[in-house]
């Protein structure tokens, strides 16, 4: 499982818009290219189908641009790579038997671990909000790292 580069573009968006939510109106979309050093036409479209999604609004005209629809408290990490890249899985190899029994080669253990990462992932992803992660880029809360003690 790669996050692309647009899940990665998309998240840094609106990481961007939700560090500056607290300024008056909308973002506009030269404002958030430059704040994120992304490429503008890139992230327009990007943009566009974060708001397909309804996780940004925009306004148009003058001193238009992107405001984010929902509290930053409601947005995870998983739904908006998910708003770019689709779900979230290891890849499309089909489903384990659920009975143990398999036609080939002991191959239903390997789908039953793609299948457990990839939930794994979505758990992962789904665990950061906006929210969280503005505190975390503002120094306000721990900086994610690795325990190896975790357990779901």
């Amino acid at each position: 499982m790669r996050v692309s580069t647009r899940g990665d573009y998309a998240c840094r968006a609106l990481l961007s818009l939700a560090l500056h939510q607290n300024e008056a109106g909308p973002t506009s979309v030269r404002d958030i290219a430059e704040r994120t050093a992304l490429p503008q036409p890139y992230l327009e479209q990007i943009l566009l189908a974060l708001k397909g999604a309804g996780l940004v609004k925009s306004k148009r005209g003058v001193g238009g641009g992107y405001v984010l629809a929902k509290s930053p408290e409601d947005i995870r990490l998983s739904e908006i790579i998910s708003a770019v890249d689709g779900p979230i899985t290891l890849g499309d190899f089909g489903q384990p038997h659920q009975d143990g029994a398999c036609d080939h080669d002991g191959q239903c253990v390997l789908l039953a671990i793609w299948d457990l990462a990839g939930r794994h992932m979505r758990e992962h992803l789904g665990a950061y909000t906006l929210a969280a992660i503005t505190d975390i880029a503002r120094g306000q809360a721990k900086w994610p790292t690795y325990d190896h003690d975790h357990t779901h």
